[in-house]
């Protein structure tokens, strides 16, 4: 199934990709591979994520990494709504 990153997902990106080049750069390598393997299972599993309390939103925490996709499935494709750093407080508006 197809991929599609919404624009506050896109943020996150550039957040996450921050992250690792600045913060913790010896392990930028392996949230990569992590981050390619994680899309790749959602195209071919898109129920692999959890129910949340938001309608029609899953989440599926990438193992080995403190980031979670959250995203809903419509129309026959996968719309990514963030990148969520597990590490963030939940209060703040997530979708």
């Amino acid at each position: 199934m197809k991929i599609v990153y919404l624009a506050s997902a896109r943020d996150d990106l550039v957040w996450m990709r921050r992250y690792y080049v600045e913060v913790f750069p010896e392990g930028t390598s392996k949230a990569k591979n992590q981050f390619r393997a994680t899309e790749s299972l959602l195209g071919l599993n898109p129920e692999i994520g959890h129910s949340t309390e938001w309608d029609s939103v899953r989440e599926f925490s990438m193992p080995n990494i403190p980031f979670s996709v959250i995203y809903r499935i419509r129309k026959g494709r996968i719309e990514v709504l963030r990148i969520w750093d597990e590490r963030r407080s939940r209060n703040q508006d997530i979708v």
